[in-house]
């Protein structure tokens, strides 16, 4: 597992490419933001989450696979990705951060990216 990277995954790469070729100017992996978040928009007071489906659970997912070895051991690994993913949510939006999630089985339509973009730019009209 320590070989499988974090950062600059395929699908955070295409959403990254993507909103730049938009216009759309970010910072990467913050540190001192819960969570790391793949991008921040300080502008818009936005942090964007590129979640691949296996390591964070997306439901009803099909590369959300149970792996057939070694199964308390995923289990717990999984749950603890997902409460981790919660706490790190729920402290962001407590912080006032506008929050997206955007899934690694999502980015092979079109739609979603267009989604994902409408959702930054809305974010940055409603301040608290």
């Amino acid at each position: 597992m320590s070989a499988i990277g974090g950062k600059d995954t395929r699908p955070e790469l295409k959403v990254r490419s993507y909103l730049h070729s938009k216009g759309f100017r970010f910072r990467l992996h913050v540190r001192n933001l819960p969570g790391r978040p793949d991008m921040v928009f300080p502008k818009y007071r936005t942090v964007v989450f590129v979640h691949g489906c296996f390591w964070h659970r997306h439901d009803g997912c099909n590369l959300a696979y149970h792996p057939k070895t070694n199964v308390d051991f995923w289990e717990k690994k999984f749950q603890a990705n997902v409460e981790r993913d919660l706490r790190n949510l729920q402290e962001l939006e407590k912080d006032g951060w506008k929050v997206l999630i955007i899934w690694e089985c999502e980015l092979s339509g079109s739609d979603a990216l267009t989604q994902l973009e409408e959702g930054i730019r809305d974010g940055g009209r409603s301040v608290d």
